[in-house]
């Protein structure tokens, strides 16, 4: 079995030996890399078709003229795949041997799985975790599990609510069913609202603990705050909600989602980007009629039920942290 590779590329290029290097160590898992390049102006382009010949896979480069953002670059990616699961992958990534197997052997052993997500360490402390699987809650906030805990607590598989598609499988049957990444988000949340989609449809998402990635972090954003990062997510969390609650679970959830847009307001107020997360919802709130929303189906009553039930454990496990 082997995977293809998708990973979006803007400026990365100081990322791309280890990245590459990594990828090599687990050629027998890797049956293609497809490099999407957003635009770069700092020699990645040049840098991708000398050191591809040193591989021992191929690797297929897409060229945008400019940056198109993450999920468009995803979505060209999984268009251009010639195999059965996707491995999206960060450019600012070094990958452990045996990981992309450990992902592989886990997704295809249930139909029923649609993501698998990795062991994301951090890249300069490799004993501490940078994401654990996310999730996501009747607040509206998304959480990294594990963030900034022992690495090594992390040994065990279990269900979260969103792969990080910083590193992680995707079921290509599964996405050609529910669809691809929403290229409206740009970046931010675009996993989150397609792991979302998988839970409706009765899809699970799970933790791989032995496919361990060495995250550097912010690679294309620049840091984990920002006027650009923090109006996006914004817009992103409404769309979150506008497009995958039916009406009555936006109405029973009301009161929480208001208070946990509030409370995200205040923190950021603190953080000097009050005026920039308000205009991100406002943004959100004005182009929401954009965004395509889930047709509700009753056969998947069950399905929302066990969402909501979910989200209000993780609401409690958010607070008491």
């Amino acid at each position: 079995m082997k995977a293809s590779v998708v990973t979006p590329n803007y400026n990365g290029k100081k990322f791309l030996k280890t990245y590459f290097d990594s990828l090599n160590r687990n050629k027998d898992s890797v049956g293609e890399v497809i490099l999407v390049d957003n635009g770069s102006t700092d020699g990645s382009i040049e840098f991708i078709k000398d050191y591809s010949k040193n591989l021992d896979f191929p690797v297929i480069m897409i060229r945008n003229v400019e940056n198109l953002g993450f999920a468009k670059a995803a979505n060209q990616g999984i268009l251009k795949s010639n195999y059965d699961y996707i491995f999206s992958l960060n450019n600012d990534t070094e990958v452990e041997k045996g990981a992309i197997k450990s992902l592989m052997d886990l997704i295809s052993s249930d139909d029923d799985i649609f993501s698998v997500a990795s062991k994301m360490v951090k890249f300069d402390n490799k004993n501490l975790i940078d994401d654990a699987g996310d999730e996501y809650n009747i607040l509206a906030w998304t959480k990294k599990t594990g963030e900034n805990q022992p690495a090594e607590n992390y040994d065990e598989i279990y269900e979260i609510f969103s792969s990080c598609a910083g590193a992680a499988m995707y079921n290509k049957a599964i996405l050609n069913k529910i669809g691809l990444f929403d290229e409206n988000f740009f970046a931010y949340m675009e996993d989150v609202d397609l792991s979302y989609r998988a839970k409706i449809n009765g899809y699970k998402n799970l933790f791989c603990p032995d496919s361990v990635v060495y995250h550097i972090g912010s690679a294309t954003s620049g840091s984990r705050y920002n006027k650009f990062k923090v109006k996006l997510a914004a817009r992103n969390n409404v769309w979150m909600v506008y497009k995958n609650f039916p009406v009555p679970q936006k109405i029973l959830n009301f009161i929480f989602l208001f208070l946990g847009f509030l409370i995200k307001y205040l923190f950021f107020v603190k953080k000097g980007f009050g005026k920039t997360y308000l205009e991100g919802l406002k943004e959100g709130l004005k182009t929401r009629n954009k965004i395509d929303k889930v047709k509700f189906n009753r056969k998947n009553t069950r399905n929302y039920f066990k969402i909501e039930w979910k989200l209000i454990v993780n609401t409690f496990k958010f607070l008491k942290k």
